[in-house]
This record gives C-alpha cells, sequence and structure tokens, in this order.
C-alpha cells in the first residue's frame, strides 16, 4: 500500500531558531535550497533526519524542522550510517565540511562512500577553518596565508572529488555556493540515488577566505570558466555556448565549435552512468573549465542490499530457528 506523502512547502522545513552565520555566508543559500528540494523529494517530513559534525556548517540541523543530531568532529558518517541501518525507510543528510569530513573525519568519509550505505553527503568546502577562526584546512591551496599559517601554507591540497572517486563513490556532484537553482536540482536528484551521494558546494568563507572560488564562480565569468554537465548531453560551455571538451590522448581538451572543423557532434557526451571512473575523474581535476554538475551517478548495490542478501543466504542454510538452538547445539555443561 502506497503512503501518501503531504505537500510541503520551504517553510515546513525551517526551524524557529535564530539562524546564526555571517552576513554574506553562502550556507545561508545551501539551506535554504535545502528547504525548497525536500518538498519535491516525496519523503514525509518525519522521515527525514540530518546528522552533522563540527564546524559553521554543521549548525545546519538546529536550522531544519526535522530529525537531527549534532555530533562530535569527524564522526557525522558514523553517526548517520548507524541511523540508516536501524531505520533503512528514513532520508540521511550528512552536513560536514572541509576540515570536518577530510581531516579529523576523514577515515569515516572515505569508508562511507566505500561501502555505499544509502545516504547523502553535503559538504560545504571553503577551503578554512571558519569556525575556529581562520586556521588552513586540508583543501586550503599552497601558500595560502591563514591564521596558522602566515608565511603560507606548504601542504598540498586534497581534491574532494578526486579522493572520494579513489574511494569508490558512485555519486560525486559539485556546484557553486552561488547557484541555488542547480544546487536544488542536485539535492533532489542526490536523494532519489540508491547509494551513498557526495555534493561538494564550492561555498566562499566572507571573513576568513573571501572570493576563494570567485575566479570560477562570480557571476561575471562563470559561464566562461565553468561548465555544468548533464548526462547525455554534449559537454558544451561558454557565454556563447561555443567552447566544449573533447579527448586527446589521455587528456580533456578545451575546443572551439566552428574553429579547425570543430563540430558540436565531435564534443565529448557526459556519461555519468558509466561504471568505469576514469573520464570522471578527469572531470574532477580539470582546472578550465571548472566542471560543475553530477560529474558521478552509477548505480550499484548498496551495503543494505550486501547485507540482506548475506543474512537471507545464512538463514537459509542455517540448521537453527531460534537462540535456544545455537546455544544447545553442542557440548554444554552444569556448574553446581
Amino acid at each position: 500500500m502506497e503512503t501518501t506523502v503531504d505537500k510541503y512547502t520551504f517553510k515546513d522545513f525551517a526551524s524557529d531558531q535564530e539562524v546564526r552565520w555571517c552576513p554574506g555566508c553562502d550556507d545561508y543559500v545551501i539551506l535554504r535550497s535545502m528547504q525548497k528540494a525536500l518538498p519535491e523529494m516525496g519523503v514525509k517530513k518525519e522521515d527525514v533526519v540530518f546528522i552533522s559534525g563540527i564546524g559553521c556548517s554543521s549548525r545546519f540541523p538546529y536550522y531544519m524542522d526535522t530529525y537531527g543530531m549534532h555530533g562530535i568532529h569527524g564522526r557525522a558518517p558514523a553517526i548517520a550510517s548507524g541511523v540508516k541501518l536501524a531505520n533503512p525507510d528514513l532520508s540521511v543528510w550528512v552536513i560536514t565540511g572541509d576540515g570536518d569530513a577530510m581531516a579529523i573525519g576523514g577515515n569515516h568519509f572515505i569508508h562511507v562512500l566505500r561501502r555505499n550505505i544509502d545516504l547523502n553527503i553535503v559538504l560545504f568546502n571553503n577551503e578554512i577553518y571558519g569556525l575556529t577562526k581562520g586556521q588552513f584546512s586540508p583543501t586550503s591551496l599552497v601558500g595560502q596565508k591563514t591564521k596558522s599559517s602566515p608565511y603560507g601554507n606548504t601542504q598540498p591540497p586534497f581534491q574532494p572529488g578526486e579522493l572520494a572517486i579513489g574511494a569508490q563513490a558512485r555519486f560525486f556532484a559539485r556546484i557553486g555556493g552561488n547557484a541555488p537553482k542547480e544546487m536544488t536540482q542536485i539535492f533532489i536528484e542526490a536523494e532519489k540515488f540508491n547509494g551513498t551521494s557526495l555534493i561538494e558546494v564550492l561555498q566562499n568563507c566572507v571573513i576568513f577566505n573571501d572570493g576563494c572560488f570567485s575566479k570560477y564562480t562570480d557571476k561575471n565569468v562563470r559561464e566562461d570558466k565553468q561548465i555544468f554537465v548533464e548526462h547525455g548531453k554534449p559537454m558544451i560551455f561558454g557565454k556563447n555556448k561555443d567552447k566544449g571538451l573533447v579527448l586527446n590522448g589521455l587528456k580533456l581538451e578545451v575546443v572551439t565549435i566552428g574553429e579547425n572543423g570543430i563540430e558540436e557532434k565531435d564534443i565529448l557526451v557526459h556519461n555519468a552512468h558509466d561504471e568505469d571512473p576514469t573520464l570522471h575523474q578527469m572531470l574532477v581535476r580539470l582546472e578550465y573549465p571548472l566542471v560543475t554538475g553530477i560529474i558521478r551517478s552509477f548505480d550499484d548495490i548498496t551495503l543494505e542490499e550486501r547485507e540482506d542478501a548475506l543474512t537471507t543466504e545464512v538463514k537459509s542454510k542455517s540448521s537453527f530457528t531460534k537462540v535456544d538452538d545455537l546455544l544447545f547445539s553442542s557440548e554444554t555443561y552444569e556448574v553446581h
């Protein structure tokens, strides 16, 4: 029997708590995009759970009128895994930042992706520790001057998408923090995906790392500096839609349609569903244009499905029907 889901509006998912982020922070955009996406997901409000760790992003559960938990630093994926495995009917969302996910939480982050539990992760990446006032993070650039690297950061940064695909992520998307329409749709698609979805949001920190992604996300340049990919469509970008991506040997190359005999049919068509992540990894690593949208969406068996199948198989071959059968199945002795 199908359950009817009430038609909600974004207001139904906004809590009565005062939102306390810095004015101008992209976190407000992410919050509103999520509140607008949830009514389109067809999920009952009481079945939605947000789990966070520590950081500016991790205030998120307070601002959502849903179930939620504010966990400890880096451990949100572990808590979320337990929630999902205990009640598979829930829509579980992990809210995390670049430091929370990939520094102290790095181990949990890669293993939840590897296991492919059916939950969703939104990673707010601002290439800095914002809540603790501006130390460098695992995504901070080499040479970046911060409170903890006053002469410049010397540590090469993690690339979240590259790390995720290396950890066997089946779904990876990336979007600028100032693109609410596209972000909302990506959240909807992530919820539909059966497995772990990871959405990296390129989020500006107006206080400690202002303009960290502006060379890609500024409205005056993003059409020429970004490419928004969609499955089954040619990878074309530019203000005049005359630039595209082709594969030249083992590298992606930008070409201009109409020059050197290049036609639209020569442009690579995006296949997000390909099991082989080779091209997805190349798209993640590309610096010009920066690739946004759903880069990888490969449908694979989830951990829950594997566990259910194994349990069914073991039970079918077992001679035990109750616990007592197991306890008294071999030699026993009495203590007097």
